[in-house]
């Protein structure tokens, strides 16, 4: 089973010049945790913004969701991963590193990204075991 049959190609994506508010605004929207901050230039490395970075830039840090851009508290450059990989390989790199979600491309342009959730639900599935 390769990437390209897990992963999500309908990508949740956000300017890095957006505010953390517009940033939340689009995850609640989208009910997704997490949004890939678009590239600044053509070569510029793609972003990931999760709930987990808004949490510590607003609490931690005791920002205002108004005054941060996204691109302040994203993790920049993001993990990415062909769509040409076998899903095991993605697996076994994201539990390597302790990371949830990878985003995917195809030369070297975004089209996906991948769960460790939508990895798992794959495996189920196969074993006729899916919701």
């Amino acid at each position: 089973m390769l990437v390209k049959d897990v992963m999500i190609d309908n990508v949740v994506r956000v300017s890095p010049f957006a505010t953390v508010r517009e940033a939340m605004r689009l995850m609640k929207t989208h009910e997704v945790d997490s949004l890939v901050v678009d590239k600044r230039h053509a070569h510029d490395a793609y972003a990931m913004i999760t709930y987990t970075d808004i949490l510590r830039a607003i609490v931690a840090e005791e920002g205002d969701i108004d005054l941060i851009n996204v691109y302040d508290i994203c993790t920049k450059p993001a993990l990415a991963i062909s769509r040409e990989w076998e899903v095991k390989h993605a697996a076994r790199l994201m539990a390597k590193l302790g990371i949830r979600r990878v985003l995917v491309t195809a030369n070297n342009e975004l089209v996906g990204i991948i769960t460790m959730n939508d990895i798992v639900d794959a495996i189920l599935d196969q074993l006729g075991e899916g919701p």
